[in-house]
Parts: C-alpha cells; sequence; structure tokens
C-alpha cells in the first residue's frame, strides 16, 4: 500500500538525487503495511513527482533521531530541531529505493486528491494508473 506525501521541492530533489536518505514526520500513518512513499513536491511546483520504497520507520526521542540520521537528513541541525518544535520524539522514514517519474503528475486528475497536510493514504482506482498530467491544468 502506499502514501502520498507533501513534501518541499528541495528535500525532494535530494531524495532524488540520493542525498537524502531520511524524511522526518512529527506523526506518521498507523497502517503498518504501508511500504512506498508518493511524492508531492509542494508549492511551486505543485507536482507528485516520483516515490520511494521504505526502508523502515524510527521513532525516537529527538537527541536520539538526529545523532543517527544526520550524515544523511538532508537538512541542517537547526532545521531539524525547528520542524519539530515542542515535540519530544519524531518519526524518520528511511528510504530504501526511488524512483523519479519521466513525467510529473497531477494531484487531482491522477491521484483524485488534494495535497495533503500531513499524508495520504492512496486507494488504487482506474485513475492510479491514468495519463500523464496536462500541466496547464495542474495545480
Amino acid at each position: 500500500m502506499k502514501v502520498m506525501l507533501s513534501i518541499k521541492p528541495e528535500f525532494a530533489d535530494k531524495i532524488f538525487k540520493g542525498s537524502k536518505k531520511f524524511e522526518f514526520r512529527r506523526s506518521i500513518f498507523k497502517n503498518p503495511n504501508i511500504t512506498k512513499i508518493v511524492v508531492y513536491a509542494s508549492s511551486p511546483v505543485q507536482k507528485v513527482i516520483g516515490e520511494f520504497e521504505i526502508d523502515h520507520i524510527m521513532k525516537l526521542q529527538l537527541n536520539e533521531l538526529w545523532q543517527k540520521t544526520s550524515r544523511h537528513s538532508g537538512i541542517s541541525e537547526d532545521y531539524f530541531y525547528q520542524y519539530f518544535g515542542d515535540k519530544e520524539h519524531g518519526f524518520a522514514i528511511k528510504i530504501k529505493s526511488v524512483k523519479k517519474y519521466k513525467r510529473p503528475l497531477c494531484i487531482r486528475r491522477d491521484f483524485d486528491l488534494t495535497p495533503p497536510q500531513s499524508f495520504a493514504y492512496i486507494v488504487p482506482t482506474k485513475r492510479a494508473s491514468a495519463q500523464q498530467c496536462v500541466y496547464a491544468s495542474c495545480g
């Protein structure tokens, strides 16, 4: 099963280039059968640009999470702690393999979704294998 995550374009690029091997989240999906993450690159891109397979997910106290992930975090330590704010623990999704789409997809047309605040479960439909998005109609 897959979920859609909204990820800032600068971090999405690092994921698909291989320099960011962890995606951090304040909260995580409860379904243990999630194996892939579909990446919606948020504003200004506003397109679904690829997906990655989940290696594993860690839930740790913030200091320990940073210690274990910092080398391949793709973010600064300041950004890490700012992102998590007053949380005591955080989640790091370890990226196993990536697949960048040749052409971006439209979140509304191709997935029948709106950009998720946290995440959205992707329910397989006929639209999930829909054709590529026409850029002018996406957004």
